[in-house]
């Protein structure tokens, strides 16, 4: 779905998150594993922008420009543009997120361990080092000093060794020319290609139930998640944005620990994680299925200012005689339309759920309704109806062009 998307875009945009979600897109034959760049990459005679709310891992950066050339995808700065001012993920905040998760035990949040909170705490702290530190010495040396006087105390707790500022500071200097090379105003270039009419795509890299505000907290990544943030943490201001999609499978998904109201741990949920082939693209975890969660899409749309849906994967529910839908939450004696704000809470919520007639024909590869099953069309219009917002798009495979189209999010309505 977002490389379908991605093709019909000038301007692909990264507002939030690090490497810590991937993406694998299948061009012409080849597979291409994306964490950090912007899926635009992989196409040719288009921008892709990491923009300043992305955490950005220099080292990882490097990596994947050198593995995007290793494929035959070359790189310059016509291509890809990083933003001056993002932060930098450094190796002690990798450090220090194994660390936590290590010493959390059974409480552990499940991060990724790439250092993506960490560095977040120093951003807020206004004590990161930016992109554009690497290219002046004497602010990277007063920053660095900065961190020490964090760091240091803070490694000691974890029972970490004291942080070497002088072997930091070399690493840095070693890959400060490849990565100043697609540095640059970003917020700036995008406002030019806005006043030009481009078609700017602002790609997010988690669910709005992670949004460090809006999610299942403290289950959540470390940064919003939500459609406000792709003007912050791009530099474009919100008015430039005038269609949101939300992307949203046939059935609910989450990887790592927290609430899951509706998770199937039978053979059900084995069959959706073993046809979607639910696996992380970065670890390797396992996903956890269940059924669709209607409370939960709808206050993800409410709060993100969703127009329209592309409902994915409905291929994955093909063959089931019957399907639940959660449309409300029992919470002791009382009945919730929404996710409640506590941890507590969001633990001991039970899903009421509504039953449907499953089909028996197969959705995938679909490309027309003409060509759904009746029942898939039922279930899909019931959805609708319980989130309050249209499907503008359903994918029905993996493969790009096996998309149902209803609304074009770049204007056109089918």
């Amino acid at each position: 779905m977002v490389d379908w998307l991605s093709h019909r875009a000038d301007v692909i945009v990264r507002f939030q998150g690090g490497h810590n979600a991937g993406h694998t897109l299948v061009i012409d034959g080849k597979v291409f594993k994306l964490n950090l760049l912007p899926s635009g990459v992989v196409r040719g005679g288009k921008l892709s922008v990491i923009g300043n709310g992305v955490v950005v891992d220099p080292w990882q950066l490097i990596s994947e420009v050198a593995g995007m050339k290793e494929q035959g995808v070359h790189l310059g700065p016509d291509d890809l543009l990083l933003a001056d001012n993002a932060c930098l993920i450094l190796p002690w905040h990798k450090d220090i997120d194994a660390a936590r998760e290590a010493q959390a035990g059974g409480a552990q949040i499940g991060t990724t361990k790439r250092g993506i909170g960490p560095a977040y705490e120093d951003k807020v702290g206004r004590r990161a080092i930016r992109v554009a530190d690497l290219a002046d010495e004497s602010a990277l040396d007063m920053k660095l000093e900065r961190l020490i006087a964090h760091h240091e105390p803070l490694r000691k707790g974890l029972d970490l060794p004291p942080p070497d500022a002088a072997e930091l500071k070399k690493q840095l200097q070693e890959i400060a020319d490849e990565v100043l090379k697609y540095a640059g105003p970003a917020w700036q270039r995008l406002d030019a290609a806005y006043k030009l009419g481009r078609r700017i795509l602002f790609e997010g890299a988690q669910g709005v139930m992670l949004d460090v505000d809006h999610g299942t907290y403290p289950f959540v990544t470390s940064s919003n998640v939500v459609s406000g943030q792709a003007a912050a943490g791009s530099g474009l201001g919100p008015r430039a944005i005038n269609y949101v999609l939300g992307l949203a499978k046939a059935y609910t998904t989450r990887v790592g620990s927290g609430p899951f109201p509706t998770e199937l741990n039978d053979e059900i949920g084995e069959t959706m994680g073993r046809v979607g082939h639910e696996f992380g693209v970065n670890t390797g975890r396992k996903r956890r299925c269940g059924w669709f969660d209607a409370v939960m899409v709808r206050q993800a749309c409410a709060v993100s200012g969703v127009d329209g849906l592309a409902i994915t994967k409905l291929d994955v529910l093909d063959g089931f005689e019957e399907i639940k839908i959660c449309v409300a939450y029992k919470l002791g004696d009382k009945v919730l339309d929404r996710l409640p704000a506590t941890a507590a809470e969001q633990a001991a919520v039970e899903p009421i759920y509504e039953t449907m007639k499953g089909w028996k024909g197969s959705t995938q590869g679909a490309r027309d309704w003409d060509q759904l099953p009746g029942e898939a069309v039922k279930y899909i219009r019931r959805l609708e109806e319980l989130v309050g917002c249209p499907a503008a798009l359903v994918s029905t495979s993996p493969e790009r062009e096996d998309v149902i189209l209803r609304r074009d999010p770049f204007g056109r309505v089918m």
